[in-house]
C-alpha cells in the first residue's frame, strides 16, 4: 500500500474522523509522520480542553506502522506498551510528528539478527500551535524476525 493512500484512509476512518485527528503527512518512504488534533466539540473534555484518550489516540498506530513498512515483511512488529503524561491543558490544533531514522533501524536490524525479540522505546511530544509541550507520550514497540526468516540454528540443523 501507498503511504498516501494510507493517510487518506486514516483520515477517513471513523475513530480518527470523529475524535478530531487528522493525519497530514505519512513520508513515501515511510520514514515519517506528522499528525494534527483538532479542537471540536465532541472533543473536548468537561473543562473545554482537549480529551486525553484522544491525544493519546492521535500518537497510537504510527510507530507500528511505520517500522512495518520501513522493515518489510520479514518482521512482526506489535506495539507492547504505553504511557502518556499530560503537561498542559491542550487547545486549538496540537500536532506531533514521528521519524524513524537510520540509526533506529540499524539498532534494531542488529538486535534481531539472531531471531532475538527487541523491545524499542519511541518518544513523542504533542505540541499545541505555539510550540508548548501539551503531552509526552511513550511507545514501546516489540520487533522480531518471523520464524522463516530467522538463521538457522545448529540444534534445528540436527547438530
Amino acid at each position: 500500500m501507498k503511504a498516501s493512500t494510507l493517510r487518506v484512509g486514516m483520515n477517513l476512518w471513523p475513530p480518527f474522523l470523529f475524535a478530531g485527528i487528522h493525519v497530514a503527512r505519512i513520508a513515501p518512504d515511510w520514514r515519517s509522520a506528522r499528525v494534527e488534533l483538532r479542537m471540536r466539540p465532541w472533543n473536548r473534555n468537561y473543562v473545554g480542553t482537549h480529551f486525553g484518550g484522544s491525544l493519546f489516540a492521535m500518537t497510537d498506530p504510527f510507530w507500528m506502522l511505520l517500522l512495518m513498512h520501513r522493515l518489510g515483511r520479514d518482521y512482526f512488529v506489535w506495539d507492547r506498551s504505553a504511557a502518556i503524561e499530560f503537561v498542559k491543558p491542550g487547545r486549538g490544533t496540537v500536532s506531533t510528528s514521528f521519524l524513524v531514522d537510520d540509526a533506529v533501524l540499524d539498532g534494531i536490524h542488529a538486535a534481531t539478527a539472531g531471531g532475538d525479540k527487541y523491545l524499542h522505546w519511541f518518544d513523542n511530544e504533542v505540541a499545541d500551535a505555539s510550540g508548548e509541550v501539551v503531552a509526552r507520550v511513550r511507545k514501546q514497540v516489540y520487533v522480531r524476525r518471523k520464524p522463516d526468516r530467522r538463521p538457522a540454528t545448529d540444534d534445528a540443523a540436527g547438530g
